[in-house]
């Protein structure tokens, strides 16, 4: 299986090389057949090709990769598009239409945090929406009349909202078959209007699933207090973005959980951490890599169940499960986690606990 790998910026390639020494060690305990291909991405190739992401690299991704590994990106630094300054996790949503975000919160007992209970998965539409790089056949859905006036396009199709939702659906079966949409369809009439029309739409297919519809502000309230009530959460681009930060955050950190980009359909994967590029602590070895790490096993474990294969699902549950006990241990944590172990360091742990890790079926 073969995997092209982009380091990025900022933290990305010490994270990133923290990962592949841990599915390295999956490959070897599961025998997997991993390999890895390096692309140049972010600044390093902005220097050396004039962009941020060249097209033939999605060209690549899209024809010849079984999955993704995106490290980091400090698209803010980034000079303007007509510059080279390509929004590399973009381009990887649009140019692969890779419309499932899927970003998964859970609070831990043994770890600080302000969700006791939290469990949840968030399904981000990750194509479409309020992002104006993303809702036009050409340019983009900003604009400004006038010097004083700024103006933003928000596009919702019943495309793009039928297959996240259909996701949505699938995941809740082999969970606690709960899915909650959020919306605003209070004041966004049509196009909040719209993704529940197809939300109700596609439930009618799921009817042991109990449904509930939340409008967003309420919702983030109620994250809050109640956060243990929530199993699948499916909702479109802009509050999926929003309300996964905070669902990390609630639950420990946003370093502490995975996610990935998806396309059912294609089956193409790829695997990103939940945080940005850290650029204040980048190249000092102190970064936490857990989420990229349980990004690398969610995407393991996506690629093993559409592909009928339990060696790549048992390899993604061993390296979730590594981690858990990895940082279970004090003295085994970063930085960030009131720890002291470096980040190559804490991959090498991971992946020495994924030797570990049974291969029974």
């Amino acid at each position: 299986m073969k995997l092209m790998v982009l380091p990025c910026d900022g933290i990305g390639p010490e994270i990133t090389a923290a990962t592949l020494e841990v599915l390295e060690a999956a490959d070897a305990r599961f025998d997997l057949g991993l390999t890895f291909h390096e692309e140049e991405s972010g600044f390093t190739s902005l220097k050396n090709h004039g962009t941020t992401l060249r097209e033939e690299v999605l060209d690549r991704a899209r024809t010849a990769f079984d999955g993704v590994i995106l490290g980091t990106q400090s698209h803010m630094d980034y000079p303007p598009l007509a510059e080279g300054g390509r929004n590399v996790s973009a381009g990887f949503r649009i140019g692969l239409d890779l419309y499932a975000n899927v970003r998964p919160a859970r609070s831990r007992d043994f770890l600080a945090n302000k969700a006791p209970g939290m469990d949840l998965v968030i399904m981000r539409e990750a194509t479409e929406g309020f992002y104006p790089d993303r809702n036009m056949f050409r340019g983009v859905g900003e604009m400004m009349p006038d010097p004083d006036m700024a103006l933003s396009v928000r596009k919702i199709t019943r495309h793009g909202s039928m297959r996240i939702c259909r996701e949505a659906f699938k995941l809740a079966m082999q969970r606690d078959k709960k899915v909650a949409a959020i919306h605003k369809a209070n004041s966004f009439l049509m196009t909040d209007g719209l993704f529940l029309e197809c939300f109700r739409e596609v439930a009618k297919d799921y009817p042991e699933v109990e449904t509930e519809e939340l409008i967003v502000d309420a919702f983030a309230a109620l994250l809050v207090r109640r956060p243990e009530a929530y199993d699948v959460v499916v909702a479109t681009n802009f509050y999926g973005d929003i309300l996964s930060d905070l669902a990390s955050e609630l639950s420990g950190s946003l370093g502490l959980a995975g996610s990935i980009n998806a396309n059912a359909e294609t089956g193409l994967c790829c695997a990103q951490a939940q945080h940005g590029s850290a650029p204040d602590i980048a190249g000092r070895n102190v970064a936490n890599p857990t989420s990229l790490i349980l990004s690398a096993a969610m995407m393991l474990t996506w690629l093993g169940e559409r592909r009928g294969s339990s060696q790549l699902m048992r390899a993604g549950e061993a390296i979730a499960q590594a981690v858990d006990a990895t940082i279970d241990d004090p003295a085994k944590r970063t930085r960030d986690l009131g720890g002291s172990v470096n980040t190559d360091a804490f991959g090498a742990l991971v992946a020495a606990a994924v030797a570990r890790q049974s291969v029974a079926a």
